[in-house]
């Protein structure tokens, strides 16, 4: 095997030695291992730049476990660049905790885990990364064991992932017995040629497995209760762990797509989640709430990517979430007092329902001319790219609203203007990046037949339509009906107690 290639199958390395010299000092201010840690989060990074470089230059490698292409090369130069930017951060958040080594070595042997996990070439391996990486983060969310709200989010992380390994072991066992195998690349070859009944029981269980793990509705509350760990293990469960699911998704894409009823599952189930969590989040004060309620919604329009056939785009999904998100949790502090030291601009102009209506047309005919300009200079994109593209112009639309508003200055409507102008133009900008990148590697999106079409109108009427009451809000968010389902929204419709009733209350685990 070439010399680079190796480095990168060996990134997780330097992790594991690291984690175990961490693990003999796992008390307070241990000599010397956060810098360890930083050192080899750092030497981890490198060995991934040096396998995306042997990819440029060699191809592809697969060992038959472990796999370096397009797809697991980016994911391990993300997981290595967030990992060491977790970790070095880390080492000033953690400084003088009791456990502050058993923290440096659970969060390197946890990172380890994922990149094992994006660089399986096997279904068994993927099985055991998730284990893995379930167990490290099990223990990172009770770093605080004496907190009851810690101890009942790690329960109900437990469960839900165990669950989802559950599933997952399901499909191994399946596909095994129907094709014989548990290579990926070998189990893509061979339900092209046709799935049978096990083949499609299969596929349901990777669905239900990654949308487990994706914390889609109902069964989103854990994620949300997250906020007892430490910040950089939010970080790491946000920006990364969480993709699990949509990455099982995107690497089983061949699979995955080869059951029109499990694509539209995948439909139905991310986008009512994206709308459900996008609604809480609006309704949430504290900021690292938001977040993670951020992350519920943003999971769902992933699953909803993978149900269209979108693959390559969900992968770029993958990729801006984790930066995102690593980002905003990190930075929370920082911005809670930016946003308190700013001058306040005053009184907001509200748009009546003749802005509103202006907005979603100027939106769809702007992004009509867009799609139309990108169709003629690069080709035909599919319909269900230019649905997914409509559903994000609507965010669009509210933002044209403020600016048509009757009391918006001149000035306001210039710049939402632009804003909806440079967002059309990437979005087809980074589909096109996306689709060079990845779609080699990935197949083409379904041609849509009526239950695809029925969907993808389903989707857009659904998204559209709470497009438009979101615009409208400010003119009856005053009546008491609205305040009663704000408060409702607010508690995520109690779903979250139904669960807690179904694990008595504040009955929590214990660390291992």
């Amino acid at each position: 095997m070439p010399l680079l290639p190796a480095l990168a199958f060996l990134a997780p390395v330097p992790l594991l030695l690291a984690a175990a010299m961490a693990a003999l000092r796992p008390g307070r201010r241990p000599v010397g291992v956060p810098r360890l840690a930083e050192g080899a989060a750092l030497l981890t990074l490198a060995m991934a730049v040096a396998g995306v470089l042997q990819l440029a230059l060699s191809g592809p490698i697969d060992t038959g476990l472990l796999r370096l292409d397009a797809i697991s090369a980016a994911m391990v130069l993300l997981v290595s660049f967030i990992g060491w930017v977790i970790v070095r951060y880390a080492r000033t958040y953690l400084d003088g905790q009791a456990r502050e080594g058993a923290f440096h070595a659970l969060m390197l042997a946890t990172l380890a885990a994922v990149l094992v996990l994006v660089q399986a070439a096997n279904l068994i391996l993927v099985l055991a990364s998730l284990v893995v990486m379930g167990l490290g983060l099990r223990q990172l969310l009770l770093f605080y064991p004496d907190r009851p709200e810690a101890r009942r989010a790690a329960t109900k992380f437990s469960l839900v992932w165990g669950a989802g390994d559950a599933a997952l072991a399901g499909a191994v066992l399946l596909l095994w017995f129907a094709h014989g195998t548990a290579d990926i690349a070998a189990l893509g070859q061979s339900v092209a040629s046709g799935a049978t009944l096990t083949t499609h029981l299969a596929i349901v269980l990777i669905v239900l497995a990654a949308a487990l793990k994706t914390a889609a509705f109902p069964l989103h509350g854990w994620l949300t209760e997250v906020m007892e760990a430490p910040t950089p293990v939010s970080a790491l469960l946000h920006a990364g762990i969480i993709n699990a699911g949509g990455f099982l998704l995107v690497r089983m894409a061949d699979v995955v797509q080869a059951s029109p009823g499990a694509m539209a599952a995948l439909v139905m189930l991310g986008g009512f989640t994206a709308l459900f969590g996008a609604a809480v989040m609006l309704t949430q004060s504290a900021v690292k709430t938001a977040l993670a309620w951020s992350t519920v919604s943003q999971m769902g329009f992933l699953l909803l990517e993978c149900g269209l056939g979108l693959w390559a785009l969900a992968m770029l999904h993958i990729v801006a979430h984790s930066l995102y998100k690593a980002h905003a949790f990190l930075s929370a502090g920082g911005a809670i007092q930016a946003v308190a030291a700013t001058r306040k601009p005053g009184p907001v102009a509200v748009p009546g329902f003749g802005a509103v209506g202006r907005a979603f047309a100027a939106a769809l005919v702007l992004y009509a001319a867009v799609a139309t300009g990108f169709e003629l200079a690069f080709g035909a994109v599919s319909p269900q790219a230019l649905a997914l593209g409509a559903i994000l112009i609507f965010g669009v639309a509210y933002l044209i609203a403020q600016g048509l508003a009757d009391a918006a200055p001149r000035a306001l409507t210039r710049r939402t203007a632009l804003a909806s102008l440079a967002a059309a133009v990437a979005y087809f900008g980074f589909h096109i990046l996306a689709e060079a990148f990845w779609s080699h590697q990935l197949p083409h999106p379904p041609v849509p037949g009526p239950l695809e079409w029925a969907l993808i109108v389903l989707a857009l009427l659904s998204f559209g339509l709470v497009a438009v009451a979101q615009s409208l809000f400010p003119l009856w968010s005053h009546h008491p009906s609205a305040a009663g389902l704000r408060v409702h929204l607010a508690n995520g419709l109690y779903l979250n107690a139904v669960l807690d009733r179904l694990i008595g209350g504040f009955r929590a685990a214990k660390p291992l």
